[in-house]
């Protein structure tokens, strides 16, 4: 099923998400949602928080759906390490139409529970690595505008706001 993506400054995008006890058929489901979802809109990563659930879950596909090795959910992810740093230009699903430069991670190494509940690491360079630590931030409540600093991350809230009194966010 198809959920709708909450938009920039819907309450569950903006606080920490909670810890999943047990991976039981509910969340199973979820997951299947988020991937669906995820496709649909089409994004490479979408976290349990953008579909309007508090929970620390995340999908990403860099494929688009295209390798199904590709696939990488995340139950309770941690990061292990992070090193070196990149500057690349990243949107969101959950902020339509905006983009901006933001500095990440090089390589990230994640541990967390497949959607089996199996413990899992993975590694990741690059892209995968940028959307590893943009998803992660997700779940602590944070967008990637909370990482932009002067006049980009004023610019894209005063324009979001501006959307949103005309009804159109």
């Amino acid at each position: 099923m198809i959920r709708p993506i909450v938009k920039f400054g819907g309450d569950t995008l903006h606080r920490p998400a909670a810890a999943i006890e047990t991976v039981t058929a509910d969340i199973a489901d979820l997951a299947r949602d988020m991937i669906e979802t995820m496709y649909a809109a089409p994004g490479i990563g979408l976290a349990a928080p953008q579909v309007g659930v508090t929970v620390r879950l995340f999908v990403i596909d860099l494929s688009l759906g295209h390798d199904p090795r590709g696939l990488i959910t995340l139950v309770n992810p941690e990061f292990v390490e992070r090193e070196g740093m990149q500057l690349e230009e990243e949107g969101c699903l959950s902020l339509p139409g905006f983009n901006a430069t933001v500095a990440r991670p090089q390589r990230t190494l994640v541990a967390g529970l497949d959607r089996d509940g199996r413990e899992c690491t993975v590694e990741g360079t690059g892209l995968l690595a940028r959307a590893l630590q943009h998803e992660m931030d997700h779940l602590d409540g944070r967008v990637f505008v909370d990482r932009l600093r002067g006049v980009k991350r004023d610019s894209i809230v005063r324009k979001i706001r501006r959307l949103s009194r005309a009804g159109r966010w």
